[in-house]
């Protein structure tokens, strides 16, 4: 009986075990958008069950995220992600993956000469993500999420997105004119992006929310400083930094030493410097400025591309 009764425990532990490791499903799955040539998806994933979805009277935001890729590729619901969602959903965040256009799909080489190409398909994603936005303000109470307590994410690709996207809407240009007169996201997390800039420098005209910011510093596929060329500029996360002091702006800043475009992959490794800034730079509001050099060997050292080479062959 004892035999039995310690097999019986054994299977029950594998299951737990399975189901720890099993993939987050998506509690729902919409077309946000109807384009010419696709349509456009997004995954919801509701907050876990049991889990605090307030913070010291607070409630958590809600995390709009956009993969990476090289605006060559990439999946809304590419499985390496999945931990890291699963992470955010156990800790009461909501998480909403979305598609976006990938305007170089089909490039044969990239670099700043190209900076037309990059130009038009940062356009895409941005555009994307602002209809995704509409779609979710107009779905709010379905939803659950509260139209000022929305945070957008991304990695690689995704990350210059959303850096692009706080960077235009700070600005008040023609890109953000589809959003709701005033609408703000209430925080910015990116994971090895940069912005593009036409003026040779990054202005903001407008503060623009609490910003997280993590960079490699020998990133040769995300610049983690600059390149520029006459009026034309694409600003990494090292250089960026140096505009946030300059105009005294909420942001967060980790250069990892020595890393390269591994940091774009390191969501589920660096959740804790998330939380922290999603806590007290997001929902308390309050200007906690944090700028750390990191060499940590228990960062996610990832196996994709690490330069323009390796990804656009050339």
């Amino acid at each position: 009986m004892k035999r039995i009764f310690t097999a019986f425990m054994l299977l029950l532990a594998g299951f737990a075990a399975s189901a720890q490791n099993s993939l987050l499903s998506p509690d729902g799955t919409y077309v946000y958008e109807k384009r010419d040539t696709c349509d456009l998806f997004m995954d919801v994933y509701d907050p876990a069950d049991g889990s605090e979805e307030t913070f010291m009277g607070h409630r958590k935001p809600t995390i709009i995220f956009m993969f990476g890729g090289g605006f060559v590729g990439g999946q809304r619901d590419n499985q390496s992600y999945n931990p890291w969602f699963r992470q955010l959903t156990e800790n009461g965040y909501r998480v909403i993956s979305i598609d976006y256009r990938l305007g170089l799909k089909g490039a044969s080489k990239m670099g700043i000469a190209q900076v037309n190409l990059l130009d038009k398909a940062i356009h895409m994603a941005v555009e994307d993500l602002f209809s995704a936005t509409n779609f979710i303000l107009e779905n709010a109470d379905q939803f659950e999420v509260s139209p000022d307590n929305i945070v957008i994410s991304g990695s690689s690709a995704g990350a210059i997105s959303v850096m692009q996207a706080e960077y235009e809407i700070a600005n008040g240009t023609s890109w953000a004119s589809v959003l709701p007169e005033g609408f703000n996201y209430a925080g910015v997390m990116s994971f090895s992006g940069a912005i593009l800039s036409r003026e040779g420098k990054v202005d903001y005209k407008k503060v623009p929310c609490a910003t997280l910011m993590l960079h490699g510093t020998s990133d040769e596929l995300v610049p983690y400083n600059q390149i520029k060329v006459f009026n034309l500029g694409f600003f990494g996360g090292g250089k960026l930094v140096e505009r946030f002091k300059k105009f005294g702006l909420n942001y967060n800043m980790y250069h990892f030493t020595g890393y390269g475009h591994e940091i774009a992959g390191s969501m589920g490794t660096t959740f804790d410097l998330q939380d922290k800034f999603l806590k007290t730079n997001v929902m308390q509001k309050k200007m906690r400025i944090v700028e750390a050099w990191i060499d940590d060997p228990n960062v996610y050292k990832g196996s994709g591309p690490q330069s323009r080479k390796e990804l656009y062959g050339n």
